[in-house]
């Protein structure tokens, strides 16, 4: 399925042939986000990310270097997130060389101009203002924020306006030298690959400077008793995260985090989608995600209800809290959910860019890529007192926290409800 090869400057290569695809996606992901970062640069490198499409010495602004895409039909972007940041381009397979020559221009010969830097300063902005907008998804920055509080695994991947405002050109710079590095880097190309790629990534790649990037601070939990986090605004919907802290991406208890999810609130036929939304028709969307990193890791549940259910809403997910961590789960759920994670992985990789996404972060996080095959085995091997003792350890008032906007101006009767 797939091929390692560390290269003589110390980059890794994932090659990851799809003998049907008529697609290549070239994927270069770095370790490094914004864990990686100090409290007077939170959101450089996000900001850093945006530079990369203002103009290089070859096509010297961003009309010219996303023309040249657009003109084959491809696709590409970029992101960033709390431990790496990532570049890719997806073309029809006769246009490789292209895609070579695009993320390798953009990562190593951008000029990071300093007007472009003042005029992105408001673009960012409004992505802020955009995300401030949306509770549905500023939810999510709030319930990391409430795990994690002031250290980088809880600040804003976005940063605040005032740090976008004061970043200068050579903090852009020696972030840049200081994190974008050989060993700290990977190239994944997924789909139509051929025979010459290893001499191509070393052609394109081979001025990346080497070395180990940089280091991040390792996150710190201390929590002893359940917390709230009400952010109070005029919202015609409350939005929340109601969840356990969990376990990190190293953890032999991983999968069975992930079986918990998926029973819980990971399909339509899942207790949480049955009990919240069929039965009391208390919400729209209702999700239950085990989310890992590479030091800490938890459990959530995501809900949108009226702001006058609130309440019973999160009465009802404890609920099931309750019972999956007192009571056996049926033989017959567990076999529906291991099921279901098979197949969601199966469909989730069947394009070249949802592969290489898939094998270049296992490589990047962890060192070691599993095969789904090899996934599909530690899943089936979750036994049913694994989950009652890991459904046991997680959801324990000391690890229970709530998140929410809506229309609250105190969180006192939230945190009447919140017990386990």
């Amino acid at each position: 399925m797939f091929k390692k090869i560390v290269l003589s400057n110390g980059l890794r290569l994932i090659l990851a042939p799809m003998k049907e695809s008529p697609s290549t996606t070239i994927l270069v992901l770095f370790g490094t986000g914004s864990k990686y970062e100090t409290k007077n640069i939170n959101g450089i490198s996000h900001f850093l990310e945006h530079l990369f499409f203002k103009g290089t010495k070859k096509r010297p602004n961003t009309l010219a270097i996303s023309e040249l895409l657009d003109r084959v039909g491809g696709e590409y972007n970029a992101f960033t997130s709390k431990e790496f940041t990532g570049y890719w381009a997806k073309v029809a397979g006769e246009y490789t060389d292209l895609a070579f020559d695009w993320v390798s221009d953009i990562l190593l010969n951008s000029k990071f101009d300093g007007g472009e830097i003042n005029k992105e300063r408001g673009v960012i902005a409004e992505e802020i203002n955009m995300i401030f907008d949306n509770p549905m998804r500023y939810v999510g920055e709030l319930w990391e924020e409430l795990l994690y509080g002031d250290q980088p695994a809880g600040w804003d991947v976005i940063g605040t306006k005032e740090v976008i405002n004061s970043l200068s050109r050579r903090q852009f710079l020696d972030y840049f030298t200081a994190h974008y590095q050989t060993k700290n880097a990977v190239v994944c190309v997924a789909g139509k690959v051929g025979k010459d790629v290893e001499a191509k990534v070393l052609k394109y790649f081979g001025r990346l400077k080497k070395g180990q990037g940089g280091q991040k601070l390792a996150v710190r939990e201390a929590q002893r008793q359940p917390q709230v986090l009400l952010f109070n605004k005029a919202t015609d919907q409350t939005h929340l995260r109601l969840g356990v802290r969990g376990y990190d991406l190293f953890h032999k208890d991983r999968f069975a985090l992930m079986l918990l999810s998926s029973i819980l609130g990971g399909m339509m036929s899942s207790r949480l989608f049955i009990s919240v939304r069929e039965k009391k028709g208390l919400a729209y969307y209702v999700r239950t995600m085990a989310e890992n990193y590479t030091d800490s890791g938890c459990l959530v549940t995501g809900a949108g209800v009226a702001n006058n259910k609130a309440a019973e809403a999160i009465e009802a997910i404890l609920v099931e809290y309750r019972k999956i961590r007192d009571q056996k789960i049926p033989a017959a759920e567990i076999i529906k959910a291991k099921d279901n994670l098979r197949g969601s992985l199966l469909l989730g990789l069947e394009t070249s860019d949802e592969l290489a996404g898939w094998l270049g972060t296992q490589e990047l996080l962890r060192q070691e890529v599993l095969t789904p095959e090899q996934i599909f085995s530690k899943i089936k091997a979750v036994s049913a007192a694994n989950l009652q003792r890991v459904a046991r350890d997680i959801f324990r008032p000391e690890k229970l926290n709530l998140a929410l906007i809506g229309p609250f101006k105190e969180k006192g009767k939230f945190e009447k409800i919140l017990k386990l």
